[in-house]
């Protein structure tokens, strides 16, 4: 029988957070932190063959995640000058480029050193005995997340107004070098940076070691981050860190006054040990830390302001012709007095036409679509963010168009320019052709 079309409703989507229902990704953060505390890797110090083998880990497995490498496969290179002679290093930096045209020229930096501490030979009984430290949760941990955050902004490209970095750095054991030579050497446009979150000791979980983030930012801005974050759909939230504060990546970006987050579930007992292996790990610990690491950075990269007057709730509404983010909204824009999830069900899967030619050449995929819902909640600029084929894209764009009427987004009672983003799903089935519908 000729074959019919299904559509796929995504049941729980959301489009602040439509990634979260992706985020399984325990068995990939494992792979990462074998692979990166792999004996051949002989405990990853800062300059040697097995800190060259870890940047090319973390390079290949961010190109293969839809980054956009700006660094070719030896890294972006520099050389700490020691007692010990010099140590040569690099930082491997890619790019996922944001969907606003105003934003897209700001950068949120997400980092993480690669390089550990190697290995030391002990004498036992006159024999030489090489102890490996495997680095696991410092910081293994740390790039394990970094490359599966990368995957999902790759993928969901469109749901992030400013640009993202992705930086492992290098020697990072050796007083944080490759995070300073990034900031203040490497990075010509440092002064747009807006945002660093650094990654650091992730592998751990439960009540003695939860998730906590450090920030400099004023208490109120810093509130407004994360008040706009547990709205998502996280299953956990952070812990605001106290006390005196682990050296890290982040203190570079932090002295020269940009805004950092210090994410860590804190050192275990194994710490800087050779006991710091991959089995140690909480990996659906890690999971769930990713979920929430995932909203946060697509909040921090939607805000208009991450820290300044207009991040403050009482100051931030409501500029004429700024379009924001529907996370920035107090009250979302609403289809009907309901949400995206059922714009999509009433009214875009009802009228979506799925091409003939796309069927008979069996042309499928997710469009992502993003449009202006005015004050007046006429839907404006529809375009494409992320398309398939030009077919499947201009009907989505078509039927997007021809939205009726959305009740605007508000911030503090007022009615404001709202920008939405949606994925569009054609989807075909062979079901009917092997006798399972009639």
């Amino acid at each position: 029988m000729k074959r019919r079309l299904i559509i796929l409703i995504a049941l729980e989507f959301c489009a602040a957070g439509l990634a979260a229902q992706n985020f399984a990704v325990a068995p990939a953060l494992r792979a990462h932190v074998e692979a990166l505390c792999d004996e051949e890797l002989e405990g990853r110090r800062a300059g040697s063959d097995g800190e060259r083998a870890a940047a090319r880990y973390l390079y290949d497995a961010l190109e293969e995640a839809g980054v956009l490498m700006l660094t070719d496969t030896l890294g972006q290179d520099f050389t700490i000058t020691g007692p010990d002679g010099d140590i040569h290093s690099r930082n491997v930096v890619g790019i996922v480029q944001g969907s606003d045209p105003l934003l897209r020229d700001e950068y949120i930096v997400v980092g993480a050193r690669y390089d550990h501490l190697g290995t030391h030979v002990l004498t036992v009984d006159g024999e030489p005995v090489v102890q490996l430290f495997p680095g696991a949760d410092c910081n293994a941990s740390g790039v394990a997340m970094l490359i599966e955050l990368a995957r999902l902004v790759a993928e969901y490209q469109g749901l992030f107004r400013r640009s993202i970095l992705f930086v492992g750095f290098g020697a990072g054991e050796q007083g944080s070098a490759g995070s300073w030579y990034f900031v203040n050497r490497a990075f010509e446009q440092s002064g747009k940076i807006k945002a660093m979150l650094d990654l650091d000791c992730l592998g751990r979980g439960g009540s003695d070691h939860p998730l906590t983030v450090f920030s400099q930012l004023a208490r109120r801005d810093f509130d407004y981050l994360l008040d706009q974050t547990a709205r998502q759909p996280v299953v956990r939230l952070p812990e605001i860190a106290t006390g005196t504060l682990r050296p890290s990546d982040y203190l570079p970006f932090y002295e020269k006054k940009i805004p950092v987050f210090f994410f860590s579930t804190g050192p275990a007992r194994e710490h800087r040990t050779i006991k710091d292996t991959p089995r140690l790990i909480d990996y659906a610990a890690m999971e769930i830390n990713g979920n929430y690491l995932y909203h946060f950075l697509m909040v921090v990269a939607d805000v208009d302001e991450v820290s300044s007057v207009d991040a403050d709730p009482e100051k931030r509404a409501v500029r004429a012709d700024r379009v924001y983010a529907a996370s920035d909204c107090d009250v979302r824009p609403q289809f009907f007095h309901s949400n995206e999830r059922h714009f999509l069900q009433s009214w875009v899967y009802k009228y979506l036409k799925y091409p003939s030619y796309a069927i008979e050449h069996n042309i499928q995929g997710q469009v992502l679509v993003s449009f202006i819902i005015e004050k007046d909640g006429t839907v404006t600029n529809v375009q494409v963010e992320d398309g398939v084929d030009e077919l499947l894209d201009d009907e989505a764009v078509r039927v997007v168009s021809v939205s009726p009427k959305w009740i605007p987004g508000q911030i503090k009672g007022s009615k404001v320019r709202t920008k939405m983003v949606i994925p569009v799903e054609f989807r075909l089935s062979s079901k009917w052709d092997m006798g399972l519908k009639k």
